[in-house]
């Protein structure tokens, strides 16, 4: 097979297998088959770009069981990762071989769907069940090693076509062990595991279509005859695609894949190296962000102006990998390996030798533009200068350096060593290589990275200002927090609005608020039960209350009756009527908006892609992926839902509604026009 860049089992390698498995059936000089890859990687699966087409001809159950039913031995010599598909091609070969450090795996799961291609009929007959089962339900890579008897032998890659050609010739004139012929039998046992699996999946898989589908398609394999449970996976296999959960994970995994595309940016654009990185403060997100690099090898100047802040932070990364090291993901050694790649300093001059600086200190633009000018004086020419700004205005701290070309921002969302997203913040001036440099970086530090525009809040922070500020004007109107973030969770996002504030700081919130006052001046409700709460020390889970109680060493939120009371005292003082909130008004009140703002920031050009701001709210703020993100969440609801909804509240709730609730344009522009976000270009 030799079908770059992954050998997506596209038409054209499946009419190929056919074509050359014909010729080679109908050949009396051939003896055996062997199939192996030209690439690197054996194959990654379904081309899935073909699944809307409707030219499926041939499909792939076909062309495997005509690789099944060859009556001469087939082996398949897998050289690199085999998923999906193309695990199925191997495991429908009547042999199969591998290299030692080789993996594969079956993730249709994560597409909303399940292998369709014979994996849940064919892979439990060939290695334990448990694992079987673990392998299809959970999508994870699985080391060829913990699964060695799928194989006849696991070899050096160098020796794997000589091996693979060997077995071949050995299996000339032998019984060939069809994979279909294995019978398997239900038991108490198998019945028990099932089980056992849905109740250890469902808290994982909530909200999620297919997991419990590709228990029922494994569970088929001991119930019923080959054949029949082959036909019994296609059925569930459809009724899995036609979900809307499987329409927004596919819509997802082209989402992420397209969001590093650059199409403004000529292709010959040369990357800047970048060899060394440097680290404005060393607080808990510097510390994160620091640990990114040196988990990839890339050392790490971290600064402080106090001895006492720097090696506070070096002693808690070192406590963070410890941890790790103590759950079994890291070794000792790793964890030193890391360690020496961290370096700390009080001085801006040991920076000047630096590719990269990133700073991340307190949010506040006097004290970012301090930093900014220190590092134009030390940094050489060429240096990337960074900030980790998560509202500021990037364009300002650029313009107090003598180089705003060399200026972008990296916001890292916190932990920022666990969390996959990275905004990256192009300026006005901002280099087109500097760009190029940060997408790439991201991927070598295993980021996700999506390029937005400068404004409040750049794309994430700037939409969930309008979910938060929803939340808290609910709560004056009658609703419970604990209500309020019970919908939300049940909508599938991992926590609610109060929830998440208390986790984060309600402080953080706060000091956002005090800088914009300008804005908020005319809604005196916004987020005022916030305000009370912060400027009487409740500031969340570090202080032990803020929205909610928390008892010593316990992160679960404990209802507090004084909040509501705060919340009825300020709402009479405001004339704002309380009555009894319905759970779908909550979701409209704090999911439409956050899909309006999404179109404005689309309007402006902030983002350049729908998609994106999807890629943004699924790994930044835990929007279900199974909803796809905001964007793809209207899609599917409809546009023109979404309109209608904004434009009553924007009548219903008066001056509050007139204000808050005025649709996008590009709302109204889309649903007259019947069309999707997705298929909107700017």
């Amino acid at each position: 097979m030799a079908n770059k860049p992954v050998n997506a089992l596209s038409k054209a390698i499946r009419t190929g297998l056919i074509d050359a498995m014909n010729m080679a059936l109908a050949n009396d000089n051939v003896e055996a088959i062997v199939i192996t890859s030209e690439l690197a990687l054996f194959s990654a699966g379904a081309d899935i770009s073909e699944f809307s087409s409707g030219d499926l001809a041939p499909i792939l159950p076909d062309v495997l069981t005509l690789v099944e039913n060859s009556s001469k031995p087939v082996v398949a010599a897998v050289n690199g990762g085999a998923f999906g598909g193309g695990l199925e091609l191997a495991l429908a070969c009547h042999y199969r071989l591998s290299t030692n450090h080789n993996k594969v795996g079956l993730p249709e799961v994560h597409l909303g769907i399940l292998p369709g291609a014979g994996g849940t009929q064919r892979l439990p007959r060939l290695i334990a069940p448990e694992k079987a089962l673990q392998m299809i339900v959970t999508g994870a890579p699985t080391s060829v090693k913990a699964i060695s008897e799928l194989f006849v032998s696991i070899v050096e890659p160098s020796e794997l076509l000589v091996q693979a050609i060997k077995v071949a010739k050995q299996a000339v004139g032998k019984v060939i062990p069809a994979t279909s012929l294995i019978k398997l039998s239900s038991s108490p046992e198998i019945e028990a595991l099932c089980e056992q699996t849905k109740v250890q999946t469902s808290a994982k898989a909530r909200g999620f279509f297919a997991p419990a589908k590709c228990i029922e398609a494994v569970k088929a394999a001991f119930e019923l005859p080959f054949a029949q449970g082959l036909k019994r996976e296609g059925e569930l296999f459809e009724e899995c695609m036609h979900t809307p959960q499987a329409r927004a994970q596919q819509h997802f995994f082209f989402a992420e894949r397209v969001a590093g595309a650059l199409p403004q940016i000529a292709k010959d654009t040369a990357l800047r190296d970048i060899k060394q990185v440097a680290i404005i403060g060393a607080g808990t997100m510097g510390g994160g962000i620091a640990m990114n690099f040196a988990n990839v090898g890339i050392p790490v100047v971290l600064l402080e102006l106090e001895q006492a802040a720097l090696d506070k932070g070096l002693e808690l990364i070192r406590r963070n990998y410890e941890n790790s090291a103590k759950k079994g993901k890291l070794t000792q050694e790793q964890v030193e390996q890391r360690m020496e790649l961290l370096t700390g300093t009080t001085s801006y001059d040991d920076l000047s030798e630096v590719d990269l600086v990133i700073e991340a200190v307190f949010e506040k633009m006097s004290v970012k533009k301090q930093v900014f000018e220190a590092l134009d004086k030390v940094c050489k020419p060429g240096a990337i200068l960074a900030s980790n700004t998560s509202t500021l205005d990037l364009d300002e701290i650029a313009q107090c350096t003598s180089r705003e070309q060399d200026v972008i921002g990296l916001h890292f969302f916190s932990p920022a060593n666990v969390m996959k997203l990275l905004e990256i913040v192009q300026g006005a001036k901002t280099a087109d290589d500097v760009i190029k440099t940060a997408m790439h970086l991201a991927k070598t530090i295993k980021k996700v990275g999506v390029l937005v525009g400068v404004c409040f809040g750049f794309v994430g922070n700037r939409m969930i200002e309008v979910y938060g500020r929803e939340a808290g004007r609910l709560m004056l109107e009658g609703a419970t927090p604990q209500q309020i973030d019970k919908v939300i969770y049940d909508f599938g996002l991992p926590m609610g609005p109060f929830t998440m504030g208390d986790m984060a700081g309600l402080d953080i919130g706060y000091f956002v608020r005090q800088s914009r006052k300008e804005f908020i001046s005319h809604d005196p409700s916004y987020c005022t039960v916030a305000d009370e709460l912060v400027e009487a020390g409740r500031v969340g889970l570090k202080a032990g209350k803020g929205v909610y109680l928390y008892d010593a060493g316990s992160r679960s939120p404990i209802p507090d009756p004084s909040v509501l009371d705060i919340a009825k005292r300020k709402a009479k003082e405001l004339g704002i009527q309380r009555r009894d909130i319905s759970d779908q008004e909550i979701l409209e009140r704090c999911i439409y908006p956050l899909i309006n703002e999404g179109a404005n920031i689309l309007l402006e050009g902030i983002a350049q892609r729908a998609s994106d701001i999807d890629v943004i709210y699924v790994y930044g703020y835990g929007f279900p992926v199974y909803r796809g993100g905001p964007m793809k969440f209207a899609d599917e609801i409809g546009v023109k839902e979404v309109l209608a909804r904004m434009k009553h509240y924007e009548t219903a709730l008066g001056e509050y509604g007139k204000h808050w609730f005025t649709p996008s344009p590009l709302l109204e522009e889309l649903a007259q026009k019947q069309q999707t976000f997705a298929g909107f270009k700017a």
